[in-house]
């Protein structure tokens, strides 16, 4: 987990903003280039209705393949986790 430092600026000892460490769980994917874009959002589609996924990032390579990153608060209770 990454953890996040208060912001500051302004008059010393002004605290103008706080991140808090955020409750989540990461999950990192890669879709090779022979998937389409449809494809992959309807894979994406189902991960978050079904399991509580929901988008935190993608990056699409020269190549074609796309690096996406999901993201789930986590809770007490058990989970699905990803099918794929």
């Amino acid at each position: 987990m990454v953890e996040h430092h208060p912001v500051k600026g302004g008059a010393p000892g002004v605290q103008l903003g706080s991140i808090g460490p955020m409750d989540y769980e990461y999950a990192p994917l890669r879709l090779p280039p022979n998937v389409d874009r449809l494809t992959a959002a309807a894979q994406l589609a189902i991960q978050a209705e079904y399991s509580g996924w929901e988008l935190a990032r993608v990056r699409l390579f020269r190549d074609g393949t796309r690096q996406v990153m999901l993201r789930r608060r986590r809770v007490n209770q058990p989970q699905p986790g990803l099918s794929y």
